[in-house]
Parts: C-alpha cells; sequence; structure tokens
C-alpha cells in the first residue's frame, strides 16, 4: 500500500482552530483590546476576531479588511489602514465619530504591515500619522519601468521591494465633523534610504530603521534573519515645507539595528531604544538592546551580549521576537523599565530591563508549576501590560498583570480558549517535561508523553522533531500540530541541539562550521537519552523536520540509517551548495557552514569596528562598502565542502521511508532541493523504475528483476512519497496546506512507525 488517507483527525481540528493571540492594545484607561488570529478549515481562511476587556468581553469579528490599527498617546483616536474592493484608505477615528478618511489607492501600493516593514505612528499632539506601504512604479514615460528588476525582501514578499514611510496629515474640524479633502494631505518621505518602522518623538522628528542593499544590489532575505545591513535614523521634518526630510544615520555600520522606541517624560522625548545584533555570522543571535540619550546625543548598550551564564547568573543573554512591543514600557516607582520576552533555555519568560541600569529580573521564573512560555503583547506605558501563556499541552490563555498600591505584580486571567471534553481529557493524559542531554550539555529535550505509556512491552514510537533555524529553539509554548501527534499515542521529543537560542552567544557560534555533523549528533544522542530514561527504545523511533530541521532529519536517516523507522520532511535543505545559488539567504550558506572566514563574505563588519563609534559624516549613504563586498562565488572547493556536509552525500544509505513536503513558492529554501532528493531517493531503489506514483508499489516493483523478494531494511529502500503545495511558501502554513501535510505524516507514520 502507498500514502492512503485514513479521514480527518478531530484532535487536530479542533486545536489548530483554537484562538491564537497576536497583538493587544489598552484602548482607554484599563480597557483592553486583544486581537486574535482563528484558522477556518471550512472556509480554508485565517481570520481575525477581537475580545475587547473592560468590565466584560465584547468579542467581534474582524473583517479581512483592517490591514492594521493603533491607539493614539492620548487614546482618544485611533488610526485604521483598511484595504477593500481593490483600494486602500486610511481612517482617523475619535471614538465613534470618523475624523479624517483619504482613499490613498493611488497614492501607493499595498500596506507593509509584516514585522520588519511596518509603521503606524501618531505624532504627540495627534494631527499627523506616518505608516509604510509600497511605493508605486511609474511607468506612464518609460515603459521599462514596468519591467526593470528591482530585488525582494525574499521570502513571503516577493512583492515587497520599495517600502516608503507616508505623512499623513489633516486638520481637525472646528465643528467635530469630518476632516475636508482639503485639509488633508499625504507625503511620501523618500530620501534614498528604504525607511521603515518609523516612530514619531515630536511633530517634526522621526525615527526610523533605514535597510540597506548589498554592493551587488540585493536585498538579503528578512523573515527571521537579525543580522542585515541596516540602522537607526533620524528623519527631521521641514517645518512648514513639504521638502523631503533631512536625515542622520545614529547607528554603526557593523550593527544592524532595528525596532526603534521613543521613551517620553512629561511628555517630551529622552531616551530611545533600540534592539542590535552583528552584521553577517549567524542569521540569529544573542540581542543587544541599546538605548541614546536624547538631550546628549550619547549611545549606550543596556544590555549586553551573553556568551556564558555563570552559575551566579544563569541569564543567558537577549533572545527577543523580531521588534519590541509597540508600547513596551512600564513604570513602577520611580523607575521605568522595558518589559520583553525572552528565551531561556527552553522556554520564553517574561523579563523586567531597567532602563537605567539594564538590570534585569525574570519576572515569570520557572518553578515546580506548569511550563509556561510567555509572550508580551502591550503595557499601557504606566503599570500594566498584557500577556498571554501557554504550556506544551495547554492552549494559550491572555492575562492581564499590573502592580498594586504595595508594588506587588498581581496576574488576572482575561481569557482562556473553550475545548470540547474529549479534547481536555485527552491533553490531561499528556505530560511535558525538560530533559538535559547530559552527554552534550548543555543542550536539552523538551518531551510530551503520555501518563499512561506503556511501563511493561513496547514504548510508544516516538517523534523526534528538531527545530528549523538552525538558530531558532523548541519552547514550551504549545503547537497544535505538535500536540495533535502525541494525542495520537506517539512521544514527543524536541530536541535544542547546539545552536539553539536561549543558552548564551557561544553556544550559538559553536554550531559555525559543524552543520551536518556537530547538530546531528546532537539530536541522535537525544534520541539515545531517552532510550536510555526507558522513556523510548530502538527500533521505534520516526523522525521530521522543516528547513533546518529537514536538512537534519535527511542528515540522521542517511548518517544512522537503521536509527529511525521513516521520515517526514518539509522544504529541507539538501544540497547546500546548490542552494547558495537560488535561496534568498544566499549569506546563510557561508556563514553557517564556515566558509565565509575571509573578506568576501556578504556581510563581514571590518576588524577594526567599534560597536559604539559614532556614525562617520558620510555614513549616510543607501550602502556600505565596507559591510557588502562584491559577492563570494561558488568554487569547485567550497562546493565540495558543502556537499559534504550536505545530506545528498548519504543518500545511498537511506532506507527510510521518505515523505516530503513542497511549498511551491518557497524562496528561501527552493523547491528544487526536495524535488532533487525525491528523485535520488527513488533512483535508488533496485530494479527498474515503474514510475506510477505508488510509493510502495513501486519499490516492491523494483526488487531485483529476479523475481526476488526484498528483506529487512532492503525492502523498504527507495520508498518516497511527495506533495507539492501551490502558492505555498517556505512554511506551508496555509490552513488546508498544513492540515494535509499534517494528516500526511500521520497516515505515512501509521504505516511505517513500527518499522513496517
Amino acid at each position: 500500500m502507498s500514502l492512503q488517507y485514513t479521514g480527518p483527525s478531530t484532535f487536530y481540528t479542533e486545536l489548530a482552530e483554537v484562538p491564537l493571540p497576536v497583538s493587544a492594545h489598552f484602548i482607554s484607561g484599563d480597557i483592553a483590546r486583544v486581537t486574535y488570529s482563528v484558522r477556518d478549515h471550512d472556509r480554508n481562511i485565517k481570520r481575525n476576531l477581537t475580545k475587547t476587556f473592560d468590565d466584560q468581553c465584547t468579542t467581534s469579528h474582524d473583517s479581512s479588511e483592517v490591514k492594521a490599527f493603533a491607539t493614539s498617546p492620548s487614546k482618544s483616536r485611533q488610526a485604521i489602514l483598511r484595504e477593500a474592493n481593490s483600494k486602500r484608505f486610511v481612517e482617523i477615528w475619535a471614538g465613534s465619530q470618523l475624523e479624517a478618511s483619504l482613499d490613498v489607492s493611488n497614492y501607493h501600493q499595498a500596506f507593509l504591515t509584516d514585522d520588519f516593514l511596518y509603521s503606524l505612528s501618531f505624532s504627540p499632539n495627534e494631527t499627523s500619522l506616518i505608516y509604510t506601504a509600497e511605493a508605486s512604479v511609474d511607468t506612464d514615460d518609460d515603459p521599462y519601468n514596468k519591467f526593470r528588476y528591482a530585488p525582494h525582501f525574499g521570502d513571503t514578499s516577493r512583492a515587497k521591494k520599495r517600502p516608503t514611510i507616508f505623512l499623513f496629515r489633516w486638520t481637525r474640524s472646528p465643528a467635530f465633523t469630518r476632516a475636508s479633502k482639503q485639509d488633508i494631505s499625504l507625503l511620501a518621505l523618500t530620501p534614498g534610504v528604504l525607511f521603515a518602522q518609523a516612530t514619531f518623538a515630536t511633530e517634526d522628528t522621526i525615527f526610523a530603521t533605514g535597510r540597506e542593499y548589498t554592493k551587488d544590489g540585493r536585498l538579503l532575505g528578512a523573515k527571521g534573519c537579525f543580522n542585515r545591513p541596516m540602522a537607526i535614523w533620524q528623519l527631521t521634518l521641514p517645518k512648514g515645507s513639504l521638502a523631503s526630510p533631512s536625515t542622520s544615520r545614529l547607528t554603526p555600520i557593523e550593527r544592524s539595528c532595528r525596532s526603534p522606541r521613543v521613551l517620553f517624560h512629561d511628555n517630551q522625548p529622552v531616551k530611545l531604544f533600540w534592539f542590535s545584533n552583528p552584521i553577517g555570522g549567524p542569521h540569529a543571535s544573542c540581542v543587544s538592546l541599546e538605548s541614546r540619550d536624547l538631550l546628549t546625543g550619547t549611545n549606550t548598550v543596556l544590555v549586553h551580549t551573553v556568551f556564558e551564564p555563570t552559575p551566579s547568573n544563569d541569564f543567558p543573554g537577549l533572545y527577543t521576537e523580531y521588534n519590541m512591543p509597540t508600547s513596551p514600557f512600564l513604570r513602577r516607582a520611580d523607575r521605568v523599565y522595558i518589559v520583553l520576552q525572552s528565551i531561556w533555555h527552553s522556554r520564553t519568560t517574561v523579563v523586567f530591563i531597567d532602563t537605567q541600569s539594564g538590570a534585569i529580573t525574570d519576572t515569570t521564573k520557572l518553578g515546580d508549576g506548569p511550563l509556561y512560555s510567555w509572550t508580551v503583547h502591550a503595557t499601557d506605558n504606566k503599570s500594566q501590560f498584557i500577556c498571554s501563556r501557554s504550556t506544551p499541552t495547554t492552549p494559550w490563555e491572555v492575562l492581564l498583570a499590573s502592580f498594586d498600591q504595595y508594588d506587588t505584580l498581581e496576574w488576572k486571567v482575561l481569557d482562556k480558549p473553550l475545548l470540547s471534553s474529549a479534547v481536555k481529557e485527552a491533553l490531561n493524559d499528556l505530560t511535558p517535561s525538560i530533559i538535559p542531554i547530559t552527554a552534550r550539555a548543555p543542550t536539552e529535550s523538551l518531551l510530551i508523553q503520555s501518563k499512561k505509556a506503556s511501563t511493561s512491552g513496547h514504548k510508544p514510537v516516538c517523534v523526534t522533531i528538531p527545530h528549523g533555524g538552525p538558530h531558532t529553539t523548541s519552547t514550551t509554548a504549545f503547537v497544535p500540530g505538535v500536540v495533535a501527534l502525541a494525542l495520537e499515542g506517539y512521544t514527543i521529543n524536541l530536541p535544542n541541539y547546539t545552536g539553539s537560542m536561549g543558552f548564551g552567544q557561544t553556544h550559538i557560534q559553536k554550531l559555525l562550521g559543524h552543520c551536518g555533523s556537530m547538530d546531528v549528533e546532537d539530536v541522535a544522542e537525544s534520541v539515545r537519552e531517552l532510550v536510555r530514561r526507558g522513556v523510548s527504545e530502538e527500533g521505534r523511533q520516526v523522525v521530521m523536520g522543516g528547513s533546518h530541521g529537514g536538512f537534519i532529519a535527511a542528515h540522521l536517516i542517511g548518517q544512522h540509517p537503521t536509527l529511525f523507522n521513516a521520515a517526514s520532511l518539509r522544504n529541507p535543505v539538501i544540497s547546500v551548495g546548490e542552494l547558495a545559488s537560488g535561496t534568498d539567504i544566499p549569506d546563510w550558506v557561508y556563514a553557517e557552514f564556515g566558509v565565509s572566514s575571509d573578506s568576501d563574505s556578504y556581510t563581514s563588519p571590518p576588524s577594526n569596528s567599534n560597536s559604539l563609534a559614532s556614525p562617520s559624516s558620510n555614513s549616510n549613504s543607501l550602502t556600505s562598502d565596507a559591510l557588502t563586498p562584491p559577492t563570494q562565488l561558488m568554487t569547485p572547493q567550497t562546493y565540495n565542502t558543502l556537499f559534504a556536509a550536505s545530506p545528498i552525500a548519504h543518500v545511498d544509505n537511506i532506507t527510510a521511508p521518505v515523505l516530503i513536503f513542497i511549498g511551491e513558492d518557497d524562496l528561501r529554501v527552493i523547491p528544487g532541493q526536495g524535488i532533487g532528493f525525491y528523485h535520488a531517493i527513488k533512483g535508488r531503489a533496485s530494479g527498474i523504475a515503474t514510475g506510477t506514483g505508488n510509493a510502495i508499489g513501486d519499490a516492491n516493483a523494483n526488487a531485483t528483476g529476479s523475481g526476488e523478494t526484498r528483506t529487512g531494511r532492503d525492502k523498504t529502500k527507495g520508498i518516497v512519497e511527495m506533495l507539492s503545495f501551490p502558492g505555498e511558501s517556505h512554511a506551508i502554513e496555509g490552513v488546508e496546506a498544513a492540515r494535509v501535510s499534517w494528516e500526511a505524516t500521520r497516515d505515512w507514520f501509521k504505516v511505517f512507525a513500527e518499522g513496517g
């Protein structure tokens, strides 16, 4: 038999449709609004709903028209970016009154609302608004402009090429009526830099992130990458003029800086804060928090890179989301703090950072209670903030945190998901834990297992799932697809191998140049550790992973061909040398595999750089030649090094049946990687290929051509199946695509998990 559909999973469907909190705002006083993302399998769409919490909870189901929403500093106004019927509108609401509205469809293309380009900020006087949108291309006088090549921001961002800050201004009507069109203006701020993430400080001062091209004209892929050439800039608007603003770069050229946030005192801007990472090297690393005194112009590193935690201070450094919350500040007594979530080993925790000293307080330390991972959504810039939390077996719930009159932090649960009694009972049977991999410290695994797991007889089949990246982390947050597999009766092993975030910068850098060996052996050792502990047993192991996790999984079935009975791979990296010429992050190949130690790397900083040096007077240029030398070319020697570190080098050893998922629009790991692996495995089955598409039937028909029956591992050699998803990018996260890939993995493991 081949891959056969066994029907929908009620566990997966219900858990995948649990609303996921994605953002929050304090819209006035103690009133909070939380936005959730919801998967709708019946309509095959993702939609949003919002809940407003005051004395009671009010739910509204938003249409897809609202692309972004922001509340003004006084909480009296709201800005909405709306797209409807191919039209785009900017709206300003004062309570229930539409104060200003403009159809901006002819001014620019789509609003840009992703993490790395989004802007939506009121001026202090609440008469101006800035936002980011894709600039239009003028083709009236030059038809070549329609087809002229422009680099884009990579996977999921093919249409994002010309991010532009737009300044929207309106004059309030004294009669409290809607502003007339002549009282509204819209200006594109185009001073020659790709600006985004803009925020007002004063009526004429804006801080923004400026992105840079490489010397050879690239925009390196942005998603998941903290090491791109970009800086914090100050834009000064000319008073009483519509001319372009003057610009000044505030951060040094060797640092990748993003997410500017302004701290106000008595309505005056006093400090600017931002995240900073080195340019080049690993795509994600320990984050520095930096600041600028807006009165003196002095830059300071508030939270430094931590290379190794110590016994007296086990803080591993900051490992944050791409951005700070839009409103990250919390006032407590006479101190001001920045509130963030940060990865700390295998979980995320809430940390308070003193804006004066940089002192770190872990507010949600792991005790003897649930293994919560936390997300910080917003503060009221006073004494309250909104978080969400979950465990591997408990879906997200939303909480309000506040300080009482005695300066004690209190937590109030605002919202919990509604689950069926059957799912509640099933989840109560699962136990999560964190297991140290003692032979390869400080690596550890997140384990999810049934309380009813057999103590005699066979152990449940163990599914090992290495994360992608490689510089990400499997945390204790709730992941519907993972827990749904556990509810199918599997033990789940989520190893945080060398290179994972949350263990110190040394742990990240240690992997560079050792991908395909160190990470692979860490994961293999995690399997052995669970066997030694009696959690699982040899011969009852399967593996799955996506991206770099798929790279590790593919290596494991090649380097350790008897360890796993089956594999499921999503957009896996298979042949690294070939990937370099097609991926949106070619620098990843050279940095992660240790072949970019010379000056030919994509983004190597100058050797004599000082991370806090004042930018030179001539640094206001679009590119920095010192940081972006010519693109490294693939040489035969480099290709051979990368081939040896690739899973394709071990394809002849693979005997486990392999299921592959391809996103046809993937710009990160191009589809040819998985497709080539499919044909390489299929071509190594014995005999003459029949090409029927029936994975198991073809493999059995390809026995030896002499009527012989294959036995043991040879029986499953060459069994491979592939599903290809049109319109899906690297993550394959569309509603239908995610469900089908989960169901296919379940059905694949049903057939092969026990060595069948």
